[in-house]
């Protein structure tokens, strides 16, 4: 968030930029985000993460003695947002499927929904807060403090002890690991639905970092901690959604099919609400049917992949996942400049809408819809 409204200070609003920045950050993931998750099935994943944490507390470091002593400028952000998309390359699926290993079979289903509902409130309610604390402090003291929340992470992975955690054997190194990756993927039509869907979702849907800073700015007339604001009321409604899906012992494709209908729908709303107290409103709904869609994705793939794939799977998921922004996040910024900052959330609402409504018509037959839920894996739960 703070990378962001810096964005929009050097350039004096300019969309487009942001989306630049933002196509940046997540382009490394859809060059090499299929390696992320090779990396992931091969190495020690709290070793890997250990290392990944260290660097991005770096380049946020950086970034921050930067912006403190006035000397950043838009390429400086450019290459320090591609340099952490590099990083998250490795860092995403490792992450996603090492939440796997901190738990017995017992608990998996529940363990994978937290982490994802996590993972997916961490993306909504991070910028809420970095929107009170810029409008405070400013950008620059922001970016510091998020250098030093790496500490954390660090010490929180130095204190696992890998006695108690549920390791897997590690897949050796072979030819061909990335090809069988994809094979797999491709023979399971349940998840090429899934992440056709999550494509489309994710590129135009999803780029409230562009849609509510611009609404903010621009329509509303309002500073960061509008912007903050708007970030927290879609917190809330992602944290509700986040909740809900956790309670849930078996993820279905269904469910994920209308969260992600039902969000297309609340994004176009929210994109025409004329009031900046009516756009506060209708972000609620938005961000619970948001996190009900990604919490549902996320276990529905890991749930039914087995764990010797699960890296190679969750590596494509995740290239899909934030890999779109470089085609979608651009566009929109592009989009939200010639025709106003509510077309960014209204055309995604309606392509959200869209990708559902055809995947479903083409790609899902009534009977096989009905039936529609992840196949449990072999190999899910590995003994200690």
């Amino acid at each position: 968030m703070a990378q962001d409204w810096l964005v929009l200070n050097l350039t004096h609003g300019s969309g487009t930029a942001l989306g630049i920045t933002t196509g940046l950050q997540f382009l490394p993931l859809l060059l090499f985000g299929l390696y992320g998750g090779v990396i992931a099935d091969r190495f020690p994943k709290r070793r890997v993460l250990m290392i990944t944490q260290v660097a991005m507390g770096a380049l946020a470091l950086i970034l921050g003695v930067l912006a403190l002593t006035g000397s950043a400028q838009v390429w400086h952000v450019y290459a320090l947002a591609f340099g952490l998309g590099v990083l998250t390359v490795v860092d995403n699926p490792t992450r996603q499927t090492f939440a796997v290993e901190m738990v017995g079979p017992e608990d998996l289903s529940n363990a994978i929904a937290l982490n994802s509902a996590i993972f997916n409130v961490a993306r909504i309610l991070g910028p809420a807060i970095a929107g009170v604390l810029i409008a405070a402090i400013g950008t620059g003291p922001v970016f510091i403090v998020n250098a030093a929340s790496f500490l954390a992470v660090l010490v929180g992975l130095y204190l696992m002890r890998d006695e108690e955690l549920y390791i897997r054997p590690r897949v050796p190194r072979a030819k061909g690991q990335l090809r069988e990756g994809l094979r797999y993927v491709r023979d399971r039509r349940d998840l090429v639905m899934l992440l056709i869907v999550l494509f489309f979702v994710a590129a135009f849907g999803m780029n409230f970092q562009i849609t509510t800073a611009l609404m903010s700015r621009e329509v509303f007339h309002s500073g960061a901690g509008s912007f903050g604001f708007a970030s927290t009321m879609l917190a809330v409604g992602a944290v509700s959604g986040s909740l809900l899906s956790a309670r849930r012992k078996q993820p279905r494709m269904r469910l994920m099919l209308i969260a992600a209908a039902a969000f297309g729908v609340l994004e176009i709303v929210s994109g025409a609400m004329p009031t900046y107290g009516l756009f506060l409103v209708a972000l609620v709904p938005t961000g619970l049917a948001l996190l009900t869609f990604n919490t549902t994705a996320n276990a529905v793939v890991q749930l039914s992949v087995p764990s010797w794939m699960r890296g190679r799977v969750m590596g494509l998921y995740m290239l899909v996942f934030a890999g779109s922004s470089p085609i979608g996040a651009p566009l929109l910024g592009w989009l939200a400049e010639v025709f106003g900052p509510r077309s960014g959330l209204i055309i995604g609402g309606i392509v959200s809408l869209a990708a559902v409504t055809i995947v479903v018509a083409i790609m899902a037959p009534r009977p096989a819809l009905n039936a529609l839920r992840p196949r449990m894996a072999e190999g899910l739960g590995e003994g200690k």
